[in-house]
């Protein structure tokens, strides 16, 4: 039978640039290390609800989003999101791609699994988020694990990312993380709490506040009611600190230690600090610390944790070396 071609006014019919003649030029379903770059990026935006709110997920700007984004859509030849006054929002074929790309995500990550079931190494990206205010100088039980683990286990990419304790509970919970290390963490049904260490805060002062050169003796709770006092998380507490916290001003907030230390140093508040991390600003008379009685603060660390048969080897074993280390 003799084959016909189309029509030419059919075949110019068809316009140039549509979608589907992009999707051939660009994607062909198979899939490129920047795609799985850019696909992640578009995941963490989706579960943010925007490009400004996964920023700090991300460790990016949003302008550089912004252009994950644009050739992400390039690449599929398809419309992901709309940005713009009226907020952000995915489209029909952008939560498609969502659902996609938590499938394709999920598979990857069971291969990896079954893989290291199958030899005995691990191997893939093991994602740690901690919370910015978490100890890191000196000899910490972190620091041991950390160098145990990828000592045992060097296939392994590991990925530690620094954000807000709310951050790291969010991204253990959606599976951003595939665990996490944070303080007094809030109760959650699908995640698993392991506790690991204590950590003490004391109170300082800086040089120019009134108190440093005040006589130990001379400061007493009717004193420290006087101050301007940076808030403490509800989490950190001891007896004399619930005795006296009712009658404290307090003037400031600060989430992680490096901004309270600001704060204290600039001489106008008084605030809790980890002793490691203050050691060194007092040795250089630059912090005094006010004892009273022995006043401090004790906070708790836990590992958190979302059961996932995709990433449970990995991080079953990371878990046992941390215990190990505490």
């Amino acid at each position: 039978m003799t084959r016909h071609a189309p029509p030419l006014a059919a075949r110019a019919a068809a316009p140039r640039g549509t979608a589907t003649r992009r999707k051939a030029d660009g994607f062909h379903g198979q899939v490129a290390e920047v795609d799985l770059r850019q696909l992640r990026v578009f995941r963490t935006v989706a579960e943010h609800g925007g490009f400004a709110a996964a920023e700090v997920a991300l460790g990016k700007s949003k302008s550089s989003i912004s252009i994950d984004i644009a050739a992400l859509e390039n690449r599929l030849g398809l419309r992901l999101c709309t940005r713009g006054r009226s907020g952000f929002a995915l489209t029909a074929e952008g939560r498609m791609v969502l659902e996609a790309t938590e499938a394709l995500f999920a598979d990857i990550a069971h291969f990896q699994q079954r893989i290291n079931e199958a030899s005995g190494t691990l191997t893939g990206r093991f994602c740690l988020y901690v919370p910015d205010n978490i100890q890191i100088h000196g000899e910490t039980v972190l620091v041991r694990a950390i160098e145990t683990f990828t000592t045992r286990h060097p296939a392994v990419f590991m990925d530690i990312r620094s954000t807000s304790a709310r951050e790291v509970e969010f991204a253990v919970l959606n599976g951003q993380a595939c665990a996490g290390i944070t303080l007094n963490p809030r109760h959650a049904p699908d995640v698993q709490a392991t506790a690991l260490f204590h950590e003490e805060l004391h109170l300082f002062c800086g040089r120019r506040h009134p108190l440093f050169n005040t006589p130990e003796s001379e400061i007493t709770p009717a004193i420290l009611a006087g101050q301007r006092m940076i808030t403490v998380s509800g989490a950190a507490t001891s007896p004399m600190w619930d005795r006296l916290r009712p009658h404290l001003t307090f003037a400031a907030a600060a989430e992680n230690v490096d901004s309270r230390a600001l704060l204290i140093l600039s001489g106008n508040y008084i605030g809790f600090l980890p002793q490691p991390f203050a050691q060194p600003l007092v040795h250089d008379g630059l912090l005094r610390r006010i004892v009273l009685d022995g006043l401090q603060l004790e906070t708790s660390f836990y590992f958190l944790a979302r059961p996932n048969p995709e990433t449970g080897l990995m991080l079953d074993t990371f878990r046992a070396i941390l215990e190990e280390a505490c």
